[in-house]
């Protein structure tokens, strides 16, 4: 563990918090727990992880009030992928969700981090972009555990800010004054980020709660309204336009985590709520220049630093996984850590699953990172390391193994190998010096994998409704 730099552990002292001895809460006290995922933060674009360009100070407070990961990776290159994995604790080789055209479902018969909390006589509540199962399908969140889920089912749905209306259990809630496209009356985050604080608000101290809020923010179209105040941070910056309002998405976000955070103090649970942030999957080269050949915000390259991640979103290569993640728990974890432990995103539900004293389904990939977060002996158990992390997607296939990482890239193709300790970038391939090796990871790969077996649907007319609402084409449903 390394401490976090000196000019972060100072600014954010008030809110080292920290209840002594890391005692184990009475088994009725279950800890709440938030769990937030920005659609498409950039792994260096947050101030935590050394970003300087974005204000981002409520997710540097978090940071600091527990422990950043630095290695814990998505379990997908993009949304819809990424989501599956969280949300199931699978890896991509047992997936239903393998390929990122926002419609396909989970089946009815998996288990979610919703359906493993609610028995416990958790509220379960989400809110933002679910991504795995339209309406009409065997994915929709309220066959999966949820109480209530409000925001974008379908994932090209969410291609707005502006939307005739939202979803709220597979019903329309219409949004005055929106037409879908860039411009509208009603902002979909505003409306989604007010129920997941009522969410909060109303089980905070009453019973234990799970919020997944898989927020939208900063996914393009980037439009922000022009009255907010994370704009007025870069009305004046000589970027191009998109750039300033993608900072200013990014801004708001923070905003809201702060509200949160501010929530959680003021309904006196925020000492035990385990909140989780983290993007979804590596970001892109962002208004890329010649001056600035990784993008404006140099999402994969460190700007305080020469350490540089290959690729990004979409592709085989680290900077697709490469993710800002945080993880803040006061009565439970030491603040003002740094992790180097390797995991990835079917971590997530072991992980809540044994903090709240659920039994972890047998069929997930994930292990748990408890014992990381509040140390071995709190955890009663030395923290377990994975025998290998592994992706997919279509026409490439990824497999890491501690420090080395194979990559297939095309149907016929030669496995490429990289050693991520000397060489993060993957700009040596050693796969001629160490073909033993690259055998050996081939062979692991084909072990992980079983034929996809996506959810269905009953109908598709509604999630077609929905994706058509990206563009203002739909009307009232008769009778509404």
């Amino acid at each position: 563990m390394k401490k976090l730099p000196r000019w972060l552990w100072l600014a954010c002292a008030s809110e080292f918090v920290f209840a002594a001895g890391l005692a184990a809460a009475p088994a009725a006290d279950k800890p709440n727990v938030v769990l937030i995922i920005s659609d498409e933060i950039a792994y260096f674009e947050p101030g935590f992880m050394g970003g300087e360009l974005i204000h981002t100070p409520n997710l540097d407070r978090l940071a600091a009030s527990g422990v950043v990961m630095r290695h814990m990776l998505s379990g997908g290159a993009n949304c819809a992928t990424a989501r599956c994995t969280l949300i199931t604790g699978k890896h991509l080789g047992h997936a239903s969700v393998r390929e990122n055209t926002g419609d396909i479902p989970i089946r009815e018969d998996e288990t979610t981090i919703a359906d493993v909390l609610k028995p416990l006589g958790y509220a379960v509540g989400g809110f933002g972009k679910w991504g795995v199962g339209g309406r009409g399908s065997t994915g929709v969140p309220e066959k999966h555990g949820f109480d209530v889920f409000f925001g974008y089912y379908d994932q090209v749905h969410a291609h707005t800010y502006y939307p005739p209306y939202l979803i709220r259990n597979s019903e329309e809630v219409w949004l005055p004054g929106n037409r879908g496209g860039l411009r509208g009356e009603t902002y979909s985050q505003y409306v989604i980020h007010d129920e997941a604080l009522a969410f909060i608000r109303e089980h905070a101290g009453e019973r234990p709660f799970f919020a997944y809020l898989p927020y939208t923010l900063p996914h393009g179209p980037f439009t922000i309204p022009d009255d907010d105040p994370a704009l007025d941070l870069y009305r004046d910056k000589p970027w191009p336009r998109d750039a300033v309002l993608y900072a200013a998405m990014t801004t708001l976000l923070d905003t809201h985590v702060g509200e949160i955070l501010e929530l959680l103090e003021q309904t006196g649970v925020r000492d035990n709520t385990l909140v989780l942030f983290g993007g979804d999957n590596g970001g892109a080269d962002r208004f890329a220049s010649d001056e600035h050949p990784r993008g404006l915000f140099s999402g994969n390259k460190d700007p305080q630093g020469s350490t540089e991640y290959r690729g990004g979103k979409g592709n085989p290569y680290e900077g697709a996984f490469r993710v800002p993640f945080a993880v803040s728990w006061p009565s439970r974890i030491e603040p003002g850590r740094v992790s180097e432990h390797l995991g990835y995103f079917p971590d997530l539900l072991p992980t809540i699953a044994e903090a709240c004293g659920a039994e972890i389904p047998a069929e997930v990939n994930g292990i748990s990172i408890v014992p990381e977060l509040i140390g071995d002996q709190a955890a009663g158990r030395p923290q377990e390391q994975h025998e290998y992390l592994y992706w997919e997607r279509g026409a490439w296939t990824a497999i890491r193994r501690g420090d080395w990482r194979a990559v297939w890239t095309r149907r016929g193709g030669e496995w490429e190998l990289y050693n991520l300790a000397d060489d993060p970038g993957e700009s040596n391939n050693l796969a001629d010096q160490h073909p033993g090796l690259v055998a050996e990871l081939s062979a692991l790969a084909r072990e992980a994998r079983v034929p996809a077996r996506p959810g269905s649907y009953t109908s598709r007319d509604l999630t077609e409704r929905d994706r058509r609402a990206k563009g203002g084409n739909v009307d009232r449903i008769p009778g509404d």
